[in-house]
């Protein structure tokens, strides 16, 4: 009996998958899908070397969506749901528990065009383990799906991929298991500053063996490191 229900569970957990449907500016919301590039489904990324690990799938190409014209500095808030809706259920699946990654990629031209790819990504925010029960991802479920970064003001003006990535951990024992949640936003940044910042790819960075990819977050963990290096503060 134990054992059907733990199946009856994980099959759940598998099910509850979730994008990114909102980008809010400085505290707008820009609406639904707007300046975002858009997966075919909610399914995750689970190969660390595919490069569906950029933007998500379909994501190398932004030639349909339109750029968000944001001042240096902004704050950006991104906002994740299981389905179409705002309401009537989590919106993300209480079940996935992970970290809350935030990544930056200038163009070298138009967003737009921009594919993401090679050693062009720098980490701006990362939320892991807060204690021994809480996950960011209970804190962006909390809040409705929500979490912000402010962007650093030294960035230089631009045109720029913003990537926003939760990483669930509920299967991540053995890889394949790790479920990767990305979604990508095409922004122009006015009046930036002259930082140069460290940079790495996706994919590339993050390898199966890393501690933070391959976990099993139910054995009394007490400390996680993200995949990806540190954050740039700028």
């Amino acid at each position: 009996m134990k054992l059907a229900i733990f199946l009856l569970a994980t099959t759940a957990l598998s099910n509850a998958h979730f994008t990114l449907q909102y980008v809010w500016v400085n505290g707008v919301d820009e609406g639904h899908n707007t300046y975002l590039r858009i997966p075919p489904n909610n399914n995750p990324v689970t190969n660390v070397a595919s490069t569906d690990l950029t933007c998500n799938v379909n994501g190398i190409s932004g030639t349909s969506v339109s750029t968000a014209s944001i001042p240096a500095g902004a704050t950006i808030t991104f906002e994740w749901h299981q389905h179409d809706q705002r309401t009537g259920e989590d919106a993300i699946s209480g079940g996935h528990k992970g970290p809350v990654l935030v990544y930056i990629a200038k163009a070298p031209s138009t967003a737009a065009s921009f594919n993401g790819q090679g050693a062009v990504w720098t980490k701006i925010y990362q939320s892991g383990l807060l204690n021994s029960t809480t996950w960011a991802t209970d804190v962006v479920n909390a809040n409705q799906g929500k979490h912000s970064v402010q962007l650093p003001a030294s960035l230089p003006a631009g045109e720029y991929l913003l990537r926003a990535e939760i990483i669930a951990l509920h299967v991540a024992s053995s890889y394949p298991g790790a479920q990767f949640y990305i979604g990508c936003a095409q922004v122009k940044i006015s009046s930036g500053g002259s930082a140069n910042p460290p940079k790495i790819s996706l994919p590339g960075a993050y390898s199966p063996s890393d501690p933070g990819i391959t976990v099993n977050i139910y054995n009394n963990l007490q400390s996680y490191t993200p995949p990806g290096g540190t954050v740039w503060s700028g």
